[in-house]
This record gives C-alpha cells, structure tokens and sequence, in this order.
C-alpha cells in the first residue's frame, strides 16, 4: 500500500526559500554547509567515542549507558528507514524540479524521514545520558546538520523535523529501557569478553 503525500503541498515554499537564499549565498558558506552536510556524521561518532572513554573510567554502569549511544543511534536509522518505504515520499529536487547544491538523488531514495537527522537526534539524546556537556554540543550540531539537508536541497523542513523527532524518541525508549536495570545488565556483560568495553584499566 503506498501512503506517499505530496511534501510540496506542506513546506515547499519554504523549501524554495532555503534553496534561494543557498544559491545567493558567498561560495564559501555554500561550501562549508555543503561539507558538514556530508561529513558531519562523523563528528557525532567521535563524540560517543569520547563519552564512552569517560565513562568507562567512571564503571561499569555508566559505560553501559555510553555503549547504548551507538546501539540506539543504529536502531534509530532502521527506525527511520522503515518509515521511508512505508511513506515513499519524493525528494523535493525531483518534485520541484529545483538546482540544489548537492546532487539530486536518484528516483526511490525517499525523502521522508531524513536519515540524517534521525541519526544526529539518536545520538544527542544518548549523549545526553552519557554527559549532559557532550550532549548539548550533539543537540546543537544535530540541529545544524538537519538545516543543512535543507540547504543543500536534499530534503523539505517537514523531512527533517521528523527525522530529529524519530531519532529523540528511539534513543528515549531504549536508552530507558538500558537505564531501568543498568547494574544487572553491566554485571552480565562484565562476565562476558566484553569486560574491556565496560571497565576501564
């Protein structure tokens, strides 16, 4: 059964807004919002790097938490992906038929959710957990990287506003599910060859 709903109809106007004011723009800030938007990714795995090497230093119990950012940033991008092929929404390059600054993808890589954003939401909720310092930086950048899917054209402001909240609320729920029994959980996985992730030397 296709659900697919015209995203043009929603915010496409503001979405033709965000790609002029991106073709107005100074060359280098084009470029700049251009390359966070592709490799900016990375940035949130290095910070639940980070948190998990503080933590595990800390026991335990709080590097199970920070072995949970990863796990629910995954479970989220699946989450997310199964929305796509259940809504099959076009990307508004195709629809609107607009120059974007990144490439338009091809037809069948669904725009609603953004990938992006539910993955930059997923981990900033976890680090929250993890450190309220590391999350707040991931809060910022995960909002910073769903603007610049709009920039670059790749996706309408609904696409991403959903993909922050499906991420938020996936890393919610199993970073909740980890925290309601945390010290059964390190003990099991203390016992295990994992032992290493969890304890520091």
């Amino acid at each position: 059964m296709m659900l697919a709903f015209d995203g043009a109809s929603i915010d496409g106007s503001a979405y033709t807004d965000v790609v002029d004011l991106a073709h107005r723009s100074p060359t280098w800030l084009d470029g700049l919002v251009s390359a966070w938007s592709t490799y900016g990714l990375a940035l949130f795995a290095v910070l639940m790097v980070v948190g998990w090497w503080r933590a595990r230093h800390v026991g335990a119990r709080a590097a199970l938490v920070a072995l949970a950012a990863p796990v629910t940033v995954v479970a989220a991008y699946a989450v997310n992906d199964a929305l796509k092929l259940v809504v099959r929404e076009d990307r508004p390059c195709q629809s609107l038929r607009v120059t974007t600054l990144e490439a338009c993808p091809a037809p069948g890589d669904w725009s609603f959710p953004s990938n992006h954003a539910a993955i930059a939401a997923a981990a900033a909720v976890g680090l929250l957990f993890v450190s309220r310092r590391l999350g707040a930086v991931a809060a910022v950048a995960a909002v910073a990287m769903a603007a610049s899917r709009v920039w670059v054209g790749a996706h309408y402001p609904h696409d991403v506003v959903a993909g922050l909240a499906v991420g938020a609320l996936v890393a919610l729920l199993l970073t909740a599910a980890v925290r309601s029994r945390p010290d059964a959980l390190a003990r099991r996985l203390s016992a295990t060859r994992l032992r290493p992730l969890l304890v520091g030397p």
